[in-house]
């Protein structure tokens, strides 16, 4: 259902119902247990239980010096999707994501490259910054300039960085499209849904965000990082933002797609009803979530 020119909210169905419920009753009791580097194992633990997609072929590679996994079709279009993992900054590696990301190279036809760039609190910030760059142009000097560049939760925060970087240095290709999957934009935390959303979300507290996000800046200025809510965006690619309504993140998402449409920039806003945090790689457990990848990889192939 269409709330306006740049808005799609899908509702809730019987079955997702059910099975948020269900998960739900598994997940409330350990909201906001997990702190620091301790996320890292129960993170990618997560990640794996997403189902490996058919047809598609996975192999380690270094681009500009970044490591990383390919995920490729066997007949892949001249589309690149360069996916930024979540974790907030802390967590998340290209192993674990590869079943996840492989669904999209597979459902739109294209080679997908996740860098394992450098995790807080070890390499605070820029190092995530500098890596995602490096990957950025070392495809463009391998001949690939049709790059669409996708990213989920810090993964998100990551790609708009991206896009100030290419925007700033001028470089002679942008990205053809962007998707950010319950992007991080606010790392002050001031949205509203972390308090109207904090009953429904299952997974994360104010408190244990604050934590996460102070590894990742370490002693920088936390006015350095890009502020995709406040700073200029005109010219930024074309943005698919796909959130759940469940989540405390949501205002990061609503708000950036406020900014963007009166930045001018190509933009549209899904928000699904009932969703958590990520919800996407769920393939087997919500109906939504496979909804979601068609919508996702319907737009990188129109890219």
């Amino acid at each position: 259902m269409k709330t306006s020119a740049n808005v799609v909210v899908h509702p809730l169905t019987a079955a997702d119902a059910q099975a948020r419920a269900l998960l739900r009753s598994v997940l409330a009791p350990h909201k906001g247990e997990v702190h620091g580097m301790a996320l890292r194992p129960a993170f990618d633990a997560i990640m794996r239980q997403t189902p490996a997609a058919a047809g598609v072929e996975y192999s380690r590679d270094t681009i500009a010096e970044v490591p990383g996994i390919w995920c490729r079709t066997t007949d892949p279009t001249d589309r690149t999707i360069l996916w930024l993992h979540g974790g907030w900054f802390v967590g998340g590696s290209a192993d674990a994501y590869r079943n996840f990301v492989g669904h999209f190279a597979g459902r739109a036809g294209a080679a997908a490259f996740i860098p394992d760039y450098r995790l807080a609190p070890e390499h605070p910030y820029p190092a995530a910054v500098e890596d995602v760059c490096a990957a950025y142009k070392g495809l463009f000097d391998r001949g690939l300039p049709n790059i669409v560049v996708a990213g989920d939760s810090a993964g998100g925060a990551l790609a708009l960085e991206l896009f100030a970087w290419v925007k700033h240095n001028e470089f002679p290709a942008r990205p053809k499209g962007a998707v950010l999957i319950s992007p991080i934009t606010d790392l002050s935390l001031s949205g509203a849904s972390w308090e109207s959303r904090d009953a429904a979300d299952v997974l994360f507290t104010k408190e244990q965000a604050r934590e996460l996000i102070a590894l990742y800046l370490g002693d920088a200025d936390p006015s350095r990082p890009f502020s995709a809510l406040t700073q200029d965006i005109a010219g930024f690619p074309p943005l698919r933002i796909h959130v759940g309504d469940d989540e405390v993140l949501l205002d990061d998402s609503v708000r950036l797609a406020q900014h963007a449409e009166e930045a001018g920039v190509d933009v549209r806003l899904d928000v699904w009803e009932g969703m958590l945090h990520g919800f996407p790689a769920a393939l087997a457990t919500f109906e939504a979530a496979s909804r979601a990848l068609d919508e996702i990889a319907a737009f990188i192939r129109a890219s």
